[in-house]
């Protein structure tokens, strides 16, 4: 109408956690997508943590999250902004992981299949609050050494339709994929709940 301004449709905002265990490379896939400069609550490793954090396999890790991490994606083809919070690994900050639960559509459960079993708590933890979460299996160095369907019966998980998907968590392409799927199935999951 003439006289009257049309104000263009926002993006709406959408929480998304990534979460998984000590060393996975959380921090490394928010740094790899977010458009902002990344918050990011990094400590050194000090002598403190001997005995605490298990660095094996991961020995030379130098640095670890003790609060979160933080970044953004605007997605404009799908109308939506992400907000990317990386949980810290540690076991001794988990008690963070429900405040950072508050608001969140969907999760991210990063794995490293050379210590999976550091993946368990995740899978368990968003299993249990009703989360819908994909899981992404990082390939360091490039490999991979098992099929997404080997990975997601290793990690025992409730709803065999949950995606596995082979990531390389410092590509921008890869975690961008990663998190379309996971939009793809936040989508389907409330058409579902739209239609009873």
């Amino acid at each position: 109408m003439p006289g009257y301004d049309i104000p263009a449709p926002r993006e709406a905002p959408v929480k998304i956690l990534i979460a998984g265990g000590f060393g996975v490379g959380k921090t490394t896939l928010v740094e790899s997508i977010s458009e902002i400069e990344p918050l990011r609550t990094e400590e050194r490793l000090t002598a403190a943590g001997v005995g605490v954090d298990d660095l094996d396999g991961i020995e030379s890790k130098t640095v670890t999250t003790v609060a979160m991490d933080f970044g953004r994606l605007t997605l404009t083809d799908a109308g939506v902004v992400l907000y990317l919070f990386g949980t810290p690994g540690q076991e001794r900050f988990w008690f963070m992981w429900d405040d950072l639960l508050n608001g969140a559509l969907g999760a991210i459960v990063l794995v490293d299949t050379r210590r999976l079993d550091r993946s368990f708590p995740a899978v368990d933890f968003f299993e249990s609050r009703g989360l819908p979460f994909v899981v992404g299996a990082n390939c360091f160095h490039g490999e991979q050494p098992y099929t997404a369907e080997e990975i997601g019966a290793a990690l025992h998980l409730r709803d065999p339709n949950t995606p596995v998907l082979m990531l390389d968590a410092r590509s921008r392409q890869d975690v961008r994929a990663c998190l379309l799927s996971l939009l793809d199935r936040l989508i389907a999951g409330a058409g579902a709940v739209a239609a009873v």
